[in-house]
């Protein structure tokens, strides 16, 4: 019943690493429903979001199960950049391959896409320019199941990836460029092009964020100890993609007695069937497969 995500890796090895050197997630979905000054309970990955939230107000309480995924997102929190996680690795090989049997995934081609602002050309460009054949082929022979990128993830992470998880992605990302502008949706910057959005990259360093509470925990562990209805609201990525059900059952039951009656779980998952019934959330990354705001007691 444990979570794979216990072993603080995405491929094999035994010691934890930091997996995500930045978040893939659009906290504009959780600044839109959270209520304002809010108890919340974040998973602290890369810290993007926890950071946000500290930001905007709420009381923010940011747990992780790896410990050295924990320290980075303090350290960020405290001034610290952003470094090169594993997922950044892995998809930087595949940003490299696609340049190889496409001409515009190049860097100064990949440019001249992202800063587009229009989705209609957007997702012209796209059927046009980018989703060709030979990269349609490429994700085929390495993002199915049986391809090497599965290999290389560690057991229950594998099997969280679908039959046709190039198809998948592919559609994803056209959905996402014909429906939000390129010039102002810095993950599509950050997924494709690997870089930030050059005026955020060139801003000043923000502020050291302080009063954010950092916990290493499991976070079924945590909810289930903590004071009845403690939270106002939650957000969780991942967290369902890879553990076993009984898993998700003790999730339901742990937001259950954490979360106040009406208080809002924000939950992300790679699969397209969402994980806990919910109502669908914006969310401007286009890797997520669902994007649920769960009511609890609703």
């Amino acid at each position: 019943m444990d979570s794979p995500w216990r072993a603080g890796r995405l491929t094999f090895g035994r010691r934890p690493q930091v997996l995500f050197g930045r978040m893939y997630e659009d906290y504009g979905a959780e600044l839109a429903v959270f209520p304002p000054a809010a108890r919340v309970l974040a998973i602290a990955s890369a810290g993007d979001t926890a950071i946000a939230l500290a930001r905007a107000g709420h009381q923010v309480t940011a747990v992780d199960i790896n410990p050295v995924q924990l320290a980075y997102a303090r350290e960020r929190a405290a001034g610290a950049p952003a470094v090169t996680g594993t997922a950044e690795r892995l998809m930087a090989v595949g940003r490299i391959a696609a340049t190889t049997v496409v001409a515009a995934w190049r860097p100064a081609a990949m440019v001249r896409f992202l800063r587009l602002d229009d989705p209609d050309e957007q997702a012209r460009r796209w059927r046009r320019e980018l989703d060709r054949p030979r990269l349609r082929a490429l994700m085929a022979a390495t993002l199915r199941p049986a391809g090497p990128l599965a290999g290389m993830l560690r057991p229950g992470l594998r099997e969280v990836i679908p039959a046709r998880f190039d198809a998948i992605l592919r559609q994803r990302i056209a959905a996402c460029v014909s429906r939000y502008p390129n010039a102002s949706n810095p993950w599509i910057w950050r997924l494709l092009l690997g870089r930030e959005r050059p005026d955020e990259a060139g801003a000043p360093a923000a502020a050291p964020v302080t009063g954010v509470e950092w916990i290493h925990a499991d976070v079924i562990a945590h909810l289930a100890r903590v004071e009845a209805g403690r939270y106002d609201a939650v957000t969780l990525s991942n967290v369902l993609d890879g553990p076993p059900p009984a898993y998700a059952r003790r999730l339901r039951e742990a937001l259950g007695h954490a979360v106040r009656p009406g208080g809002s779980v924000v939950v992300r998952s790679f699969n397209d069937r969402p994980p806990l019934a919910g109502r669908p959330v914006e969310d401007r990354c286009p890797l997520w497969g669902t994007i649920t705001e769960v009511v609890i007691g609703g």
